[in-house]
C-alpha cells in the first residue's frame, strides 16, 4: 500500500515510517512534486489536519493523510495548542517557541501539559480522523537534542527525561503521534 504524507519534514519522515514498517510505503510532498505551501488557517487541530489532507487529496488524487499537533499547556488555558509551531512568529523557530513558552510559564507551578495529534486520513475520498495523546509535564530549561519541536522542555508522565533525551524507539512507544499513527495502521489492516 502506498500513502502520501501530507510533509516535508524528515523528523516526522523518519518517526513514522518507524511505526508502519514494510507494507505501506510512505511518501512525503516532494515525492508528488508538490512545492506549495499547504494552508492550515483552522482553529482546530482537527480542522488544520483536515484542510491539508483535502488540499492534498483534491489535487492529486492520491489516498493520503496529514496531522496536525498542538502542545496544550494547562496553566496557559491550552496554549499555544494549534498555534505551537508559530508560537513566536511566523518564522516558526522552535527555539524561539521554547523560549516564548518558559518564558510564559515563568514561575508558575502548575506545568501539566500534553501533546495532542490528530490525523485526517483520506482513502478514495473518504476521511477518517484518529487521535494520540501523551500527557506530561514542562520543565524549566530545555534538555536533550533528539526529536523537534518542543519535545526539549517536554517530560512524558511516567518519565523523569524529556522527550528529546529519548531515542526514537522509546519515543514512538509512547508518543502522540506514535498512538495516532498505530490506530490508523490498526484501521487499514481491518479495511
Amino acid at each position: 500500500m502506498e500513502l502520501i504524507f501530507a510533509t516535508n519534514n524528515s523528523h516526522k519522515i523518519t518517526e513514522i515510517q518507524g511505526i508502519l514498517g514494510t507494507w505501506i510505503t510512505l511518501k512525503n510532498l516532494n515525492d508528488i512534486k508538490c512545492t506549495e505551501d499547504i494552508p492550515e488557517t483552522g482553529s482546530t487541530l482537527e480542522a488544520n489536519a483536515t484542510q491539508k489532507s483535502f488540499y492534498i487529496y483534491n489535487r492529486y488524487h492520491v489516498n493520503c493523510f496529514a496531522d496536525d499537533t498542538g502542545l496544550e499547556v494547562e496553566a496557559l488555558n491550552g496554549a499555544p495548542g494549534v498555534y505551537s509551531a508559530r508560537y513566536a512568529g511566523e518564522q516558526r523557530n522552535a527555539s524561539d517557541n521554547m523560549c516564548k513558552l518558559l518564558n510564559d510559564l515563568g514561575d508558575e507551578k502548575n506545568r501539566k501539559a500534553q501533546f495532542r495529534t490528530v490525523i485526517s486520513l483520506i482513502i478514495n475520498g473518504t476521511e477518517y480522523q484518529f487521535e494520540g495523546v501523551v500527557e506530561g509535564h514542562i520543565t524549566s530549561t530545555q534538555s536533550g537534542s533528539k526529536g523537534f519541536g518542543y519535545d526539549p522542555v517536554f517530560v512524558p508522565e511516567g518519565y523523569d527525561i524529556t522527550m528529546a533525551e529519548m531515542d526514537l524507539h522509546e519515543k514512538n512507544k509512547i508518543s502522540h503521534r506514535a498512538s495516532a499513527i498505530k490506530k490508523m495502521v490498526q484501521f487499514l489492516n481491518q479495511s
